[in-house]
């Protein structure tokens, strides 16, 4: 399914939460996608952690592109990123802030996420043309540091990842976080351990509940 790069964030926004997958195998990435779906969450993040990670992307870019919204994340060159978009990511996840991944993001017409922890390095990222910019790690900064960068910074958007469960995050998105990034909290090893896909797909409703009880609060 082919999306604007408007459409992508629109979606992305309107579920509140993107999957941080850190798969084992590319073999569980489609059983994973699968139990995410069923739960509500339709932004899958394929992180370059996973083994052969973009032929995983491109393979459920194929199976699950009109469903879901297929991205990659800890991103940190230019040439991954373009790769990455090839194989069919529409949106780029960085731990980090790098101006050539933001530039070729946007080159292809996808939604750019770098991260960034200070202030300085949020707004520079921003400045360069980042979509949203991904607090990263959120893990010890909770969720008043969000609502304290946009009090003199209202045209950012936010998204914070580490951290991020399903007790908390509905906080994230009343600081004003656009979504929240998950990923052990959400895809548990344990459960990719055993193939408890029922497990998974629990824990993606519970986030989706968190976010929408947030947003309607």
């Amino acid at each position: 399914m082919s999306r604007s790069k408007e459409q992508i964030l629109s979606e992305l926004t309107a579920c509140g939460v993107v999957a941080v997958i850190r798969a084992p195998s590319k073999d569980k990435l489609a059983d994973v996608t699968a139990a995410l779906l069923e739960g509500g969450v339709v932004g899958i993040e394929v992180t370059m952690t996973t083994p052969r990670a973009i032929a995983g992307i491109e393979m459920l870019a194929d199976r699950f592109g009109d469903k879901a919204i297929i991205g990659v994340g800890t991103v940190l060159d230019a040439a991954t990123c373009g790769d990455a978009i090839l194989a069919g990511a529409q949106f780029v996840l960085s731990p980090t802030f790098h101006r050539d991944v933001v530039e070729t993001t946007r080159r292809y017409g996808k939604v750019s996420v770098p991260g960034a922890f200070t202030p300085t390095e949020i707004l520079a990222a921003w400045t360069a043309g980042a979509d949203v910019v991904k607090i990263f790690p959120a893990t010890k900064l909770g969720p008043g540091y969000i609502r304290d960068l946009l009090a003199p910074l209202p045209q950012l958007r936010l998204t914070p990842t580490g951290g991020v469960d399903a007790h908390n995050a509905g906080e994230w998105i009343r600081a004003g976080a656009v979504f929240v990034g998950a990923g052990s909290s959400l895809v548990t090893r344990d459960a990719m351990a055993r193939n408890d896909w029922a497990a998974i797909a629990a824990n993606a409703r519970s986030f989706v509940s968190a976010v929408r009880a947030a947003r309607q609060g």
